[in-house]
């Protein structure tokens, strides 16, 4: 299944061939489930499963109520589901509504190298596709699962700075894989694949001013990049033609948004031999990525026993496109939820004041808490020059004591992700709990979900399996 894609060297950086993306589509419509290994397929359906409920946990988030009474208004039937509610929409307008719903809550996945968040784009446009196209069995789900994961985590470490210049990786990068997942799914071949990678090209958008803005559109972004995949997919099925040159071209993805600042090779080299899908990160809390290593070094230092009354100042060290996006001062008085979620002086405190950091941490009206005030009021979030400006995990924490005493915690790991995983307790209590949160639904309820999605390659058809099972609310 290795790719070998042809590159050039030029002296304004690397140009590839004209056929790259070709070849790209041409190597991925010979994946097949047999070829994949155990440790992937299990990593898949640990995906799916957070992401379903997450999905579950956003039934109450600010802004996917008034999204789905505003589509289901427009649309009253279709041919696949909106999780929440049980609605049915097209499979466009279902795959954004569930998209929206994987992401409102910022508890996601995300292959925190690569700055994608995945599944709150895949699994959304697959369900979809999976419903209006199939029946489609399980080890076919889980394939096109790990074409879309796969493609995203590389797309996002071979564009490496994409957050960094603006653009909003999980959507830019997500549409272009969900729509090569979706098209696998359908069983497309290489020429229809390839439009269908176009087609979502051609749609393809998504600024991170949203999520430096704090407001609610951050959480609408991965259901635009899922409903952008499934009309890409479908298509290109149909024959339409989408761009040839769709990420070599001179107006192609690395040219016109990566400015050419790419390393193309590690999109291509040994894809489908090496599994950048087993570097996936699971999220301990429901907030940006670039707070969860102060959030973790806050339940420490609160866990040691310091008394946040005894704290003149917090100094939060982090690397330049963290601080670009979480870094800015709180201001309770915007009682906005998505400020506090890209907040690390927000979300250092509630876990120093805490110990914790959980569903209820970003709510109403506990993100005006005096007492948070009051800590986020004497912190300054700086980017540190002497962490690499890309890098996701390290974070440096630096308390000032009223006796002059000053105490320091740094951590170059962030929890949930391969280096530091979360147990399987805390998975548990994380799909229970997000489940509770949002649909009252019981624990039982979610582990009957948990064990259809554990035997997913023996059903016959993957989408009834995970629509039926999960939990109505």
């Amino acid at each position: 299944m290795a790719a070998v894609i042809p590159m050039k060297q030029e002296s304004a950086g690397v140009a590839l061939e004209d056929g790259y993306s070709q070849r790209l589509c041409e190597s991925i419509a010979r994946w097949r489930y047999e070829t994949l290994p155990a440790p992937v397929v299990a990593t898949v359906k640990a995906l799916i499963l957070d992401t379903l409920g997450v999905i579950g946990g956003a039934a109450r988030a600010p802004g996917i109520a008034e999204l789905n009474a505003r589509l289901a208004r427009w649309e009253t039937s279709g041919s696949a589901t909106g999780l929440t509610g049980k609605r049915r929409y097209s499979p466009p307008t279902a795959a954004l509504a569930n998209g929206a719903a994987g992401h409102a809550l910022d508890f996601d996945d995300q292959h925190d190298p690569a700055r994608v968040h995945t599944s709150c784009v895949v699994l959304p446009a697959l369900l979809a596709t999976a419903e209006d196209a199939g029946p489609v069995d399980g080890r076919e789900f889980i394939l096109a699962f790990a074409v879309g994961a796969e493609l995203h985590a590389r797309l996002g470490l071979a564009c490496h700075n994409s957050l960094g210049k603006g653009w909003h990786p999980t959507m830019v990068f997500g549409t272009l894989a969900a729509s090569l997942a979706a098209g696998k799914l359908m069983n497309l071949d290489r020429r229809r694949l390839a439009n269908a990678l176009g087609m979502a090209y051609h749609q393809a958008s998504g600024s991170a001013q949203s999520m430096r803005d704090g407001v609610l559109s951050k959480r609408l972004g991965a259901g635009f990049a899922a409903r952008a995949a499934v009309l890409g997919a479908f298509l290109g099925a149909d024959g339409l033609t989408g761009t040839r040159r769709t990420l070599e071209g001179n107006a192609g993805l690395f040219a016109l948004y990566e400015r050419n600042e790419v390393r193309p090779e590690i999109l291509t080299d040994r894809l489908g031999e090496e599994w950048r899908t087993l570097e996936y990160s699971f999220k301990p809390y429901p907030c940006c990525r670039c707070n969860h290593t102060a959030i973790g070094l806050g339940i420490r230092l609160h866990r040691e026993g310091v008394n946040p009354a005894d704290v003149s100042g917090v100094e939060i060290r982090m690397g330049h496109v963290n601080w670009l996006t979480v870094g800015e001062p709180y201001d309770p008085a915007r009682n906005e939820i998505v400020h506090a979620q890209f907040n690390a002086a927000y979300s250092f405190a509630r876990a120093f004041a805490d110990g914790r950091v959980d569903l209820n941490s970003f709510q109403k009206p506990g993100i005006t808490d005096p007492r948070i005030a009051a800590l986020t009021g004497i912190t300054k979030v700086i980017a540190d020059q002497a962490i690499d400006p890309a890098a996701i995990e390290p974070a440096r924490v630096k308390l000032t004591l009223k006796d002059g005493r000053e105490l320091e915690a740094a951590s170059d790991t962030i929890k949930g992700s391969p280096q530091e995983p979360m147990s399987e307790a805390e998975v548990r209590a994380k799909l229970h709990g997000c489940f509770a949160f949002g649909l009252d639904a019981t624990p039982v309820e979610a582990d009957r979900l948990a064990q259809r999605v554990q035997r997913l390659e023996h059903e016959k058809n993957a989408a009834e399996a995970l629509v039926s099972a999960f939990p109505a609310g």
